[in-house]
């Protein structure tokens, strides 16, 4: 059973950096995606950052018009850990992030759609004050 947790969040003031974490175990993937996703109340989930092999040792990063330039995910393979490093925070990145996996990918191609993940984790929250 795939298991996603993810830690990191917090409150900070605007302007503050954050990164969070995204723990994977449970199964080995080969050639995964790794996303993370965010959801404000009333709001539906939207992409942020998504990761993905494009050979045996490149990565592809792909980001938000939202978050380009602020937001760098990256990906550690020996701890099978995904992380988001946040800075220069904005009021509007407020929200519950998730982390989730997309098991079968083909090489370079991004996935930025929520439905196109196979596992997520429960959420971490993060509050920005202005």
């Amino acid at each position: 059973q795939v298991q996603l947790v993810e830690s990191g969040g917090g409150l900070v003031q605007a302007g503050a950096s954050l990164r969070l974490s995204c723990a994977a175990s449970g199964r080995t993937f080969s050639r995964p995606a790794m996303g993370w996703f965010r959801q404000a109340p009333g709001k539906e989930r939207e992409f942020v950052a998504t990761i993905s092999r494009t050979g045996d040792i490149a990565y592809y990063a792909y980001y938000a018009d939202s978050v380009k330039g602020r937001f760098t995910i990256s990906i550690d393979n020996a701890k099978n850990t995904v992380y988001l490093q946040m800075n220069s925070l904005k009021p509007e990145d407020t929200g519950v992030y998730y982390c989730a996996v997309k098991e079968k990918t083909i090489i370079g191609r991004y996935y930025y759609t929520a439905d196109e993940y196979d596992y997520w984790g429960q959420g971490t929250q993060v509050t920005v004050s202005s």
